[in-house]
């Protein structure tokens, strides 16, 4: 079964753990990772042959136009992540049509690629934003993959369907959720910062079950500083952010090389498309 394989374009200051600690204002003089942790990013699907859809912002594809033309050329889909990681449910519906807008136009500028994919910042679209899906499809995207069937401090919607939906009666749009392992009555979370720091048998048995006992594809998600040990310490940031960023960051590489070999991956358009035909 083909797998969507995902990696949110973000650099290591711009996180939701920091966003409270640095100041959007300050991103500009801070000293940049991503055009290297992406092209590390690179290199390892191109050594395990697998193709990803790229989460990008478009703060980033701006900066770095040759990095989203070098993803585009080796395979890979484009698709937007907003424009600088803002949450949904912290702008109005006009500020949100207006985020996507700018990002699409400069994502598609840059890559000479259209881009049909989206991915909310921080999965925050939620039951505080009715109006993002609408919107989603007015604006013509054919998926998203921005809602976490979970309960998390951060993020979550855990009443949400845990397998691709249609959120737009009437629409083409369909919303594909990250991936989640269904424990007695909760869903657990996967993929990102749990892949990295839960034991790689969990993420293992729980894409296998939803291949196998759900008979539907898993959506894996991570970031180009999830693989970089060496990025800056951000010291005043609080003990949970810390404590979630760094750890386990030097294990990450390697647990995803494995990972990749074991099951079948592939870019996010292209499993959006047989789920598009599942869901008529």
């Amino acid at each position: 079964m083909l797998n969507a394989l995902s990696v949110d374009i973000e650099d290591w200051f711009q996180v939701g753990a920091f966003e409270n600690t640095i100041d959007r204002g300050d991103w500009d003089s801070l000293v940049p990772r991503v055009e290297r942790n992406t092209e590390a990013v690179l290199e390892l699907f191109d050594r395990k042959g697998v193709k990803a859809t790229f989460f990008t912002l478009g703060w980033v594809a701006e900066r770095y136009p040759k990095l989203i033309r070098r993803i585009v050329a080796e395979g890979h889909e484009i698709a937007s992540h907003g424009w600088d990681h803002l949450r949904v449910f912290m702008m109005t519906p006009e500020q949100f049509r207006a985020d996507i807008g700018r990002t699409r136009k400069t994502l598609e500028d840059v890559s000479g690629r259209p881009v049909i994919g989206y991915r909310a910042p921080s999965f925050s679209i939620d039951p505080r934003t009715p109006w993002a899906h609408p919107i989603l499809a007015e604006q013509g995207y054919a998926y998203s993959s921005s809602v976490a069937p979970v309960r998390h401090d951060h993020y979550g919607w855990p009443d949400a369907p845990r397998f691709t939906f249609r959120p737009v009666a009437g629409s083409a749009l369909i919303e594909i959720p990250v991936t989640t392992a269904r424990l007695g009555a909760r869903n657990l979370p996967t993929g990102g910062g749990f892949f990295r720091l839960l034991p790689y048998r969990y993420s293992r048995w729980a894409y296998a079950r939803a291949n196998r006992d759900d008979a539907r594809p898993a959506v894996l998600y991570f970031h180009p500083w999830d693989i970089d040990p060496g990025q800056p310490r951000v010291g005043n940031a609080p003990l949970r952010s810390k404590l979630r960023h760094y750890t386990f960051l030097a294990r990450m590489e390697g647990k995803l090389e494995r990972l990749l070999g074991e099951f079948k991956w592939g870019r996010m358009d292209d499993v959006a498309a047989l789920e598009a035909r599942r869901t008529r």
